[in-house]
């Protein structure tokens, strides 16, 4: 074969370059070679796959009902509190009660006794009791509060049987579950809701207003985290026959922390989301994050393990890193940063953070602070901020809603909300689209730490209707209408405090 003049020419000048360059060219071709094009391929695939919206459940107002006949599918920690709270709100009739514990079923229907309340149905002693209650033809809504894996099934179930769901944090787990969740809404015109508390906590939704009146000028740029140190709690045995001893049953939030990622972003994220107007205005685009290694886990279950066996299927696993840090790019170009770390020792910290372009507001480490222009306000200064721009809803339920308790007063507000918005027939302030895109950070997150912190396209779960998507309505010009029953008999124990 014949070498043209000028390929000679041209092949023989790459050939020494490569050798001019020494090991260098080698090298390089080496790791290309070994480093694999995507890690965690499924996830990308499903966040590639094509969507139609069907119905937009965005400002969807489902037919308004005099009475909410609640059924609740876990009653640990969380279950058992959400009885206590919507048990002060007038227009509920809790009807039913599911737990695979019969004594935590059983410690719910005493609550109910000792309010005077009718007994409820139960449900208890295997792993399916939850359908029963679903199918059930006395409901309006299920209210989930089972281990995460269990929420995207039974959510599905309840709407596939035409209740409204709500959901405990996160939603979803992977991505395909969060459109599974979005598409069974829209075909069935049931509400969705993550019951996201921390959108209602007083801070966060002061800041909601001072942003919806322009008091922060344009976002640039806003901070959410979970920091919580949960080591203990999440190699905490459970004990047999309790319904909560301060740990998680069957282990299931240590068996969460064999995949890396921000697992649970959703308390810090959600807050941010509504001020941004994300979902309603604007989206997320792409996502990056990064995260360090484990340098408490598996040193924890190790040692663990050499006293007690029944710690020895978790010894010598890999488990997720300490400290995750996901960044995100919305469409106007505003970014978030979400952090997690629940591992290392630290006071609790959901940092929220908004920065806008006249002024910036920041919570945790408290005392919660506002700037003017470069200082921040004084306490007297922050009190005439509360005076001017504290929302209605909180004007409203806040004081009772400290009363009857749960993280200081936030679930019941969420709580009321959810349930003033059911019997007026107005939209819910967090739709299914919310509950999707903030639950399907922990996976995509999961992936970019997986591909050396490579960004990845977040899904647009509303399939284009951000755009036109209304805000959500803080004004309570329609519903708040909804009483609270008896505040002040409100038994705080049986609520969280954090």
């Amino acid at each position: 074969m014949k070498t043209n003049r000028r390929n000679f020419f041209r092949l023989a000048g790459i050939t020494g370059a490569g050798i001019l360059s020494g090991g260098m060219a080698s090298c390089q071709q080496e790791t290309q070679n070994t480093t694999p094009i995507s890690s965690l391929p499924e996830i990308e695939e499903a966040v590639k796959k094509k969507h139609t919206q069907r119905f937009n459940m965005s400002g969807y107002t489902a037919p308004k009902m005099d009475k909410v006949r609640v059924g609740f599918i876990g009653l640990g920690d969380r279950g058992s509190g959400a009885v206590v709270r919507m048990a002060h709100i007038d227009g509920v009739e809790i009807k039913a009660l599911c737990d695979k514990r019969p004594a935590a079923v059983e410690a719910s229907q005493k609550t109910l006794d000792e309010m005077g309340l009718p007994e409820a149905t139960t449900y208890t002693g295997d792993e399916s009791a939850w359908k029963k209650l679903c199918e059930r033809g006395d409901l309006d809504l299920v209210y989930i509060c089972t281990s995460w894996s269990w929420h995207t099934p039974m959510a599905i179930y309840a709407m596939e049987n035409g209740k409204h769901a709500a959901t405990e944090v996160p939603a979803a787990t992977t991505v395909d579950e969060a459109w599974q969740l979005v598409e069974t809404s829209e075909r069935t015109k049931k509400h969705c809701m993550m019951l996201e508390n921390c959108c209602y906590d007083f801070f966060e939704l002061l800041t909601l207003n001072m942003a919806r009146q322009g008091y922060f000028g344009d976002i640039v740029h806003a901070e959410g985290a979970y920091l919580h140190t949960l080591l203990g709690m999440n190699f905490a045995k459970p004990q047999d026959n309790k319904q909560s001893d301060g740990a998680y049953t069957d282990m299931w939030r240590l068996k969460e922390n064999f995949r890396n990622g921000n697992l649970y972003p959703t308390h810090g994220l959600g807050p941010v989301c509504q001020v941004m107007n994300v979902n309603r205005g604007d989206k997320m685009e792409y996502l990056t994050a990064m995260q360090t290694n484990d340098f408490q886990m598996a040193k924890m279950a190790n040692e663990l393990a050499q006293g007690d066996s029944f710690y020895q299927k978790f010894a010598s696993k890999e488990y997720r890193g300490n400290h995750n840090t996901t960044s995100i790019r919305t469409a106007k170009g505003r970014t978030i940063t979400v952090k997690h770390d629940v591992t290392s020792t630290r006071p609790y910290s959901r940092i929220h953070q908004i920065t806008g372009t006249k002024a910036t507001a920041q919570k945790w480490p408290s005392p919660q602070r506002i700037s003017i222009e470069h200082r921040w306000a004084s306490p007297e200064e922050l009190k005439k901020f509360e005076d001017q721009y504290t929302p209605e809803i909180v004007k409203r339920v806040g004081e009772m809603a400290k009363e009857v308790g749960g993280h200081g007063g936030m679930d019941f507000i969420m709580d009321w909300r959810l349930i003033d918005c059911l019997r007026n027939g107005l939209p819910l302030d967090q739709d299914v689209y919310d509950a999707a895109l903030w639950s399907v950070i922990a996976p995509l997150s999961e992936w970019s730490v997986g591909n050396r912190s490579n960004s990845i396209e977040v899904p647009d779960f509303t399939c284009g209707s951000w755009e036109s998507n209304a805000p959500i309505d803080l004004s309570l010009d329609k519903g708040g209408n909804t009483r609270v029953v008896n505040p002040e008999k409100a038994d705080k124990t049986k609520q969280l405090h954090i």
